[in-house]
């Protein structure tokens, strides 16, 4: 239970955070996102990250019960695929990303999954 508890305060002020700046501007977001997008090197990279923080997580908190907890191990999963995902198919994702970027509805939608993942996590944390 420490292990979650640690994980969700660390973890949902950097989504609240994230998701609440995806929000309030999003054109910045897709400016951001469609220029990394157009990088093999950042794109890579930042595939090296997501499934070296994917497996931290999952290798310190692997936890399948239904409850909170299991937010976290399913974002540390999510991780390691969408990490995995950048590895392998770097040169796809570099092709796919600026479509994603231009749909409009999508990054709102985004932010607010995001933030509310973050709050969640939050209140789980610091609160209950």
């Amino acid at each position: 239970m420490q292990a979650s508890i640690f994980l969700a305060r660390l973890l949902g002020p950097v989504l609240l955070v994230i998701g609440a700046g995806i929000l309030i501007n999003p054109s910045l977001f897709r400016t951001v996102g469609a220029e990394l997008a157009r990088s093999a090197t950042l794109v890579y990279l930042f595939g090296v990250v997501d499934l070296a923080a994917g497996l931290a997580i999952v290798l310190t908190h692997n936890v399948w019960l239904l409850s909170w907890r299991v937010l976290i191990t399913l974002f540390g999963w999510m991780l390691i695929i969408r990490g995995a995902v950048r590895i392998l198919l770097t040169e796809k994702v570099v092709a796919f990303a600026p479509q994603a970027y231009r749909n409009k509805p999508t990054v709102p939608v985004l932010g607010a999954v995001v933030g509310v993942l973050g709050l969640v996590l939050c209140y789980f944390g610091y609160v209950a």
